[in-house]
């Protein structure tokens, strides 16, 4: 399914094919040969997603897009089962694996791989041909890569990287009242804007 999101729609090559359970949703472009399995979610919530030649996106992935961070996946990349990614740059050749998730503004370099399960922190850096192992986390620019039991490290890192307020524009330390209350209920207006979105 397709849909008008705001003033946008998809474009989405000939020669590409987009299963009917797919959905795909605003200022989305999918490149020639593309293959968007079923189930699979892919909207440009803001800014845009561009998916180059070639690319594979599998069942049950989503790939979103938001105001602060478009969406560039290269040429001949895949994009796994139930993989999340989320305004990140993906270069070419890039193999992101089942479950793996992609953080904000993170950038993958070219021939990557990010393993079953691996995260890729916000504002992440990996260089060409990095391997994120199964289930490791990569965090930092340029990338730190940790194992899931050195959370300590992990924590260190991922607060120097601000994500309440890289993400959500929100400093914890000036709120009068509690992070989350001030999170849905901003969140939900800024999404408040899907309740027009037009099947096309």
């Amino acid at each position: 399914m397709e849909f008008r999101h705001g003033r946008a729609q998809p474009r989405i090559h000939p020669t590409a094919t987009v299963a009917a359970t797919a959905v795909i949703s605003g200022d989305v472009e999918v490149g020639a040969h593309c293959r968007i399995l079923h189930g699979a979610v892919i909207t440009a919530d803001g800014g845009s997603v561009r998916l180059g030649d070639h690319v594979i996106v599998m069942e049950n992935a989503v790939i979103r897009s938001t105001r602060q961070n478009a969406v560039g996946i290269g040429d001949h990349s895949l994009v796994g089962p139930l993989a999340y990614v989320v305004g990140a740059t993906i270069e070419p050749e890039v193999f992101i694996a089942t479950g793996a998730r992609v953080f904000n503004g993170a950038v993958i370099g070219r021939g990557s791989e990010v393993r079953i399960d691996g995260i890729v922190h916000l504002r992440t850096t990996l260089a060409p041909g990095t391997t994120v192992p199964i289930g490791w986390v990569a965090v930092g620019d340029p990338a730190r890569i940790l194992s899931p039991d050195q959370h300590d490290e992990i924590w260190a890192a991922q607060r120097e990287l601000d994500f309440p307020g890289y993400v959500f524009g929100i400093d914890p330390a000036r709120l009068d009242r509690p992070f989350m209350v001030e999170l849905t209920e901003r969140y939900a207006r800024a999404l408040a804007g899907n309740a027009d979105d037009e099947q096309v």
